[in-house]
């Protein structure tokens, strides 16, 4: 074939002229609506669930804020803003946002560094680090009632058969009444051991992740520079680590600020011979005007206040510390 040939249609080819036109496509309007069916038939009690006790209960929860719903959550006796008034004008509530935030800018850096520590030191173990992950990892699956009832009754009973007192005696250290005193504080012994023992592993198990993904090739070539010990921690494992430490911050902001069920079943009824709590956390003070005063207006709108303490501390955190951005 020389190089003026050109290459033949295959329409032509064939025998048919190339301006034929096709057939056209056979429609699938059927087959697409049987998938659409099959999606809506398969979507439709999540949607219908989350449509009904999220969005439509959190709707219903701002218009009771705006409301006189004393026992009831029928809506109708709209007060406006004077639930969020009366609200900021209790000093018990007051007190409880101090406190949940003294609580919080302690917690969650012990939390972080206790997490982020032992992270690093299972991360150098080459054998057995499975066994050691699920060894901490275990805590975050238990209970926060059933865990704060052991440190209750168990732990830190009081009794001198109470293991925190019977490990004291082998030291000389006489019979503490852990939970029934305030002068000192050792109630907050037992209420920060709790929390760590529950959180440390879960947040440990984050970073393990973060740290498993960063390259070898990176702390060779650190390590080709002379970079060892502290240094390669500051400059390499910390500087990879940002997004991971940035969502764990967020996570542990979020649980402080929502914190209930220690507290509450630690001392929700007061320490012995005082009647009431020494710590009272927001959701404690919401339980009680809820659900015990069943107020109904008043504590929807203090789980408003709430959210939005929660809401302004997430966007601040991602606003110092950049979160979402690359690692780059």
């Amino acid at each position: 074939m020389n190089a003026t040939s050109h290459t033949v249609p295959r329409s032509e080819r064939a025998g048919r002229p190339a301006d034929t036109p096709r057939a056209p496509a056979r429609p699938r309007r059927r087959a697409d609506l049987r998938t659409w069916a099959v999606f809506a038939l398969l979507t439709a009690p999540m949607l219908i669930g989350l449509g009904v006790f999220k969005y439509i209960a959190i709707g219903w929860s701002l218009l009771l804020s705006l409301s006189d719903a004393q026992g009831t959550i029928a809506l109708g006796d709209w007060v406006g803003l004077d639930n969020y008034r009366q609200l900021f004008g209790d000093a018990v509530f007051r007190t409880s946002l101090v406190q949940i935030l003294l609580f919080t800018l302690f917690i969650v850096p012990v939390t972080f560094a206790a997490s982020l520590g032992l992270a690093l030191l299972v991360h150098r173990i080459r054998r057995g680090r499975a066994v050691l992950r699920t060894a901490f990892l275990v805590p975050a699956a238990v209970s926060y009632v059933a865990a704060a009832l052991v440190w209750k009754m168990s732990l830190f009973s009081g009794m001198p058969a109470g293991i925190a007192n019977m490990i004291g005696g082998w030291f000389g250290m006489e019979f503490v009444p852990w939970l029934q005193t305030d002068t000192p504080p050792l109630y907050l012994i037992a209420l920060v051991t709790l929390r760590l023992w529950l959180q440390v592993g879960f947040y440990m198990v984050l970073f393990l992740a973060g740290l498993q993904a960063i390259p070898k090739e990176v702390y060779e070539a650190a390590a080709l520079d002379g970079a060892t010990g502290l240094r390669l921690l500051r400059r390499i494992t910390l500087p990879m680590l940002r997004n991971t430490s940035v969502a764990v911050l967020m996570l542990l902001f979020i649980a402080a600020f929502q914190a209930f069920d220690e507290f509450y079943n630690l001392f929700g009824s007061g320490l012995s011979g005082t009647g009431t709590a020494p710590v009272k956390t927001p959701m404690m003070y919401l339980y009680d005007t809820a659900m015990s005063a069943q107020n109904y207006g008043l504590g929807s709108a203090g789980a408003f206040v709430l959210t939005a303490l929660i809401v302004g501390a997430t966007l601040i955190q991602g606003r110092i510390t950049g979160l979402g951005k690359s690692e780059e």
